[in-house]
């Protein structure tokens, strides 16, 4: 006896199964029981992204901590980036933390790299009225480079400016000017290299000389220099002794005041009575001359003449 099978069942059954198989390889590729949590974060960064692209890695330190969400350009600023991050739960992000854009090897790939997050800094989180906490970003590697090479160009052509200002035809006429000048004067001085050699062997001469005298003139000045304390010596013994002679003139005008005072009128009287005995004296030998016995016996009477009386009137 055959057996009946039921293909419309046995095909509901298959396609039942293969649902299941499916959905369970999706959850299990989905995460499953292990399924990861994630929070969200946003950085703007101020350059191009190109190379980055949706799901790009996000990694922290060379780990993978999440992945890119969303790439979106700033309305206000177009020259700004805004990258939406979705991050491990756990994973700490501080406020001192960098997201920088890199490229790995040299496919181009770009990705985030998180670095920083010191232990001593705070948990960022969102600010007051902002959807989801700021990473700071930091320029990345070849904007850095950019920069640079700017920065250098500009120099350069700036350099080439001023190297064709200097080369103009009237700088280069004059430079060729210069350079004939330099010849005429290096001949000049090639035709008198005798001249300059003695010159050079006089100068050495005459500073040679100069020094001698100058080691003579500082032994001459140290003699000037006790001459001069010899002198300021003197001076102040001459200084001494003036003061001595003003203390012995003022003492002998003080004798002089009294001699003045008292001796001299006596003196006065002496030289008068002086002068009266010699007027005397003088008188007396002028009558002994005339009548030398009158010193004996005395003069005679002198007799009164006509008309003259005894009577002294």
């Amino acid at each position: 006896m055959e057996t009946k099978v039921n293909y419309a069942l046995v095909g509901a059954f298959v396609l039942l199964l293969g649902s299941l198989l499916v959905a369970g390889i999706l959850w299990l590729a989905s995460g499953g029981a292990w399924q990861k949590k994630y929070a969200l974060y946003q950085a703007v960064l101020e350059e191009s992204v190109a190379g980055l692209n949706l799901n790009a890695p996000v990694k922290y330190n060379g780990v993978d901590v999440g992945k890119v969400q969303a790439i979106l350009l700033d309305s206000s600023n177009p020259k700004n980036v805004n990258l939406l991050f979705a991050i491990e739960q756990g994973t700490p992000v501080k406020e001192d933390t960098l997201a920088v854009l890199k490229t790995q090897g040299l496919t181009g790939i770009a990705y985030v790299e998180l670095s920083g997050g010191s232990l001593a800094s705070p948990v960022l989180l969102a600010k007051v009225g902002a959807r989801y906490p700021v990473i700071r970003s930091s320029p990345s590697l070849s904007a850095r480079l950019e920069n640079v090479l700017s920065s250098v160009l500009a120099k350069l052509d700036s350099t080439s400016t001023n190297l064709n200002a200097i080369l103009s035809k009237d700088n280069q006429a004059a430079f060729h000017n210069a350079l004939a000048d330099m010849a005429i004067i290096t001949r000049t001085l090639a035709a008198r290299k005798d001249s300059i050699d003695t010159a050079l062997v006089d100068g050495a001469r005459t500073m040679k000389n100069a020094s001698v005298a100058s080691a003579g003139l500082n032994d001459l000045v140290q003699r000037l220099a006790r001459s001069a304390d010899a002198v300021a010596l003197m001076g102040t013994e001459v200084a001494k002794t003036s003061a001595g002679a003003g203390q012995t003139i003022g003492a002998v005008g003080a004798d002089v005041q009294r001699f003045g005072a008292e001796t001299l009128p006596e003196l006065q009287r002496l030289l008068a009575e002086l002068s009266n005995l010699s007027r005397s004296l003088t008188e007396l030998t002028e009558q002994t001359r005339r009548n030398p016995s009158g010193l004996i016996f005395g003069h005679p009477a002198v007799v009164n003449g006509p008309g003259e009386s005894g009577d002294t009137p």
